[in-house]
């Protein structure tokens, strides 16, 4: 325990903190080199040791915990091990064979995580995903994701998947057809007891496994209908808060069991057939919806700079790594689909006035994928709330012209561009995908599109002076 804590300094917690992190990785670490240690020792064949008991009556034999190209251990010695580290055996096998995959597998992520360069939990649940590739498709993942280290858990473990489905297509497309077999729709039952108990009284639950696409359409129907809905719902009394957004969703879903309902509602129309609850609104006068709504599918997909040839993978805002067959399937419900033009992300633009234009906002975006705070893990997504644009340097209508634009642009989340207006922070831009940041107490980071790395205060002040102050060479 950490003595003399309420006497430190904010700057003394802050590195309390930092340091506290860098040792929890450095246990985990070594739990898993303990681990490996343990399997080499037992690596030997026992069926060679003098006087061994015969596989047949029982005795010990060497098993394969790991991927392909990882080495064997004595399955009985597994169990000792599993009683030091206080766990199952089945978890003590799980976690040495992560520990063998990393080693032999993943050698690059292995070599990030002994640097304490990610969450080690990361570095062991690449290790399950991968699992099943060969060592030659596995060599494409290690180097992706160890390219991507300094990125947040969740963005390492999209890389990770996506890399994983490139890696072997076939087997994915086999996955998908397998569980495309699996399909199903539940409706919640009560046992006896739970209406008068829990929060079972007066309610039930819905469960479905669908196609990826079919999710998408009735997220979207569901979105439109509930929308439509609390627009339409009366004013709240005096003193009560409107009902929330997922309330209307439940009453969205439970309409959809009368589509005639849902069409009447949508057009204006009236019908004794609504559904019976006092909390669905009258119908609209006008119509909110007259026909379906167009949808906006961003896809991310990089061609083969020998022939040209897209995929097999992309990156579907929102929802992640897909096969190219998923993403037309995506589309499938739509007579009219128009795609349009690839943006060029090495392109800049900038304006004389304060609001960023729609073009150099979407830019932004693709380009850093997520708010640009300081170890921050928002995604933009098209569902998601967007990013509020913040000039990294602040506007001044009595400045130059050309102020606002790529190269002056910090998306950032409401919370977090609080932070840096009200709290003390400093942030630089060194491009239109590069910012510098300084914490009240004295904490430094580099941003990058590849996530965030910690700098010291004289790589800092190095950096600032590359900062971008004016539109210069980025105006296009």
């Amino acid at each position: 325990m950490i003595s003399g804590l309420g006497e430190m300094s904010p700057e003394q917690l802050l590195q309390a903190a930092e340091e506290g992190l860098l040792e929890g990785r450095r246990v985990e670490v070594e739990k898993l080199e303990v681990l490996l240690a343990w399997a080499d020792a037992f690596s030997g064949d026992p069926q060679d040791e003098p006087n061994a008991v015969p596989i047949r009556h029982g005795g010990p034999r060497l098993i394969a915990l790991g991927g392909e190209g990882t080495p064997k251990v004595s399955d009985l010695a597994v169990a000792e091990m599993a009683i030091a580290r206080q766990e199952s055996v089945f978890t003590t096998r799980r976690r040495t064979a992560d520990a063998f995959d990393l080693r032999h597998r993943l050698p690059l992520l292995w070599a990030g995580l002994q640097a304490l360069r990610c969450e080690p939990w990361v570095g062991t649940k690449v290790a399950s995903m991968s699992r099943k590739l060969t060592l030659e498709q596995v060599a494409l993942v290690d180097v992706a994701v160890a390219e991507a280290l300094d990125e947040a858990p969740a963005r390492i473990l999209q890389i990770a998947e996506a890399k994983i489905i490139e890696a072997d297509s076939v087997a994915h497309q086999e996955r998908i057809n397998r569980n495309r077999t699996r399909k199903g729709a539940w409706c919640s039952r009560k046992k006896p007891g739970e209406s008068v108990e829990g929060e079972a009284a007066g309610v039930g639950s819905v469960f479905a496994r669908i196609d990826d696409a079919d999710v998408e359409a009735h997220r979207q129907i569901i979105e439109d209908l509930a929308t439509a809905l609390a627009a339409n719902a009366p004013a709240p009394a005096e003193g009560e808060e409107p009902l929330p957004m997922d309330h209307w969703r439940a009453e969205a879903f439970a309409m959809l069991a009368d589509p005639a309902a849902v069409l009447a509602f949508l057009r204006g129309e009236t019908t004794a057939d609504a559904p019976d609850t006092a909390e669905v609104p009258e119908a609209p006068a006008t119509s909110p919806a007259t026909a379906p709504t167009a949808a906006q599918v961003v896809v991310h997909v990089s061609a083969n700079a020998e022939t040209g040839a897209l995929g097999p993978v992309a990156r579907v805002e929102g929802l992640g790594p897909m096969l190219l067959s998923q993403v037309r399937d995506l589309l499938r419900r739509h007579a009219n689909v128009t795609v349009t033009p690839v943006i060029d992300l090495h392109t800049g633009r900038s304006v004389n006035g304060y609001e960023h234009p729609t073009d150099v906002k979407l830019r932004t975006e693709l380009r850093t994928i997520g708010d640009v705070f300081p170890h921050a893990t928002g995604s933009f997504t098209r569902t998601g709330r967007a990013p509020d644009h913040d000039h990294t340097v602040a506007y001044d209508k009595h400045g130059p012209p050309g102020q606002t634009g790529d190269h002056n642009d910090t998306p950032l989340r409401r919370h977090h561009h609080r932070a840096k207006t009200h709290a003390g922070y400093t942030v630089f831009q060194l491009g239109p995908d590069r910012w510098i940041w300084g914490t009240p107490h004295g904490l430094h980071r580099l941003v990058t599109t590849s996530g965030t790395t910690a700098i010291t205060r004289g790589e800092y002040y190095a950096l600032k002076a590359l900062a971008i102050n004016l539109a210069g060479d980025l105006v296009a």
